[in-house]
């Protein structure tokens, strides 16, 4: 079994080009949860030269929209969410500098070629462990389009998250090694 690899945010090409699919990884640092919307209006901030509510460059973002968290807890369930609905936007915003995303399922092959092209990974995170995952997070704070509710824009400080390289900048998938279709 391979070594568990430390990944610390902003990430770097070093660290990138270290990673292979189907690495485990831990995460620690500062990631940005976004969902459709709030993708919708990064993008449109790109298109029209504005800024960004954060630095774009060597960011990660975690698709995910928590739910309010209980007393005494940082953050609700913070499952990911399913990548490809972010697909029509994210090559936008790995042009930009994003270095990576963490979500659920397959990504399309626009998406994959601009990860090879200006390096950047996309993790895996499994589905419906929200509640466990939180755990992970230990803090968190909207920092953007608040009124989108859940789908805000949040600051979440990870510590230790766990995840497995999806797509690396090679153009290996963990799909296409466990013999399914990319």
């Amino acid at each position: 079994m391979k070594p568990i690899k430390i990944i610390t945010t902003p990430l770097t090409d070093e660290q990138i080009r270290d990673l292979r699919a189907a690495d485990a990884v831990q995460i620690s640092g500062v990631v940005y949860s976004a969902r459709d919307q709030a993708h919708k209006r990064l993008c449109e901030a790109l298109q029209s030269g504005g800024p960004l509510p954060f630095e774009i460059r060597g960011a990660m973002i975690y698709y995910t929209g928590p739910t309010p968290a209980s007393k005494g807890r940082i953050i609700g369930s913070a499952g990911p969410t399913t990548a490809m609905r972010m697909d029509a936007f994210t090559p936008a915003l790995v042009r930009a500098g994003l270095k990576g995303t963490i979500g659920k399922g397959y990504r399309a092959p626009s998406v994959q070629e601009s990860m090879i092209r200006y390096g950047a990974v996309h993790f895996a995170a499994m589905g419906g462990f929200g509640a466990l995952l939180s755990q992970y997070i230990t803090a968190s704070r909207i920092v953007a389009y608040e009124d989108l509710g859940t789908e805000a824009i949040r600051e979440l400080i990870f510590e230790n998250f766990p995840a497995v390289v999806a797509y690396d900048i090679y153009g290996n998938s963990v799909y296409k090694q466990t013999g399914e279709a990319d």
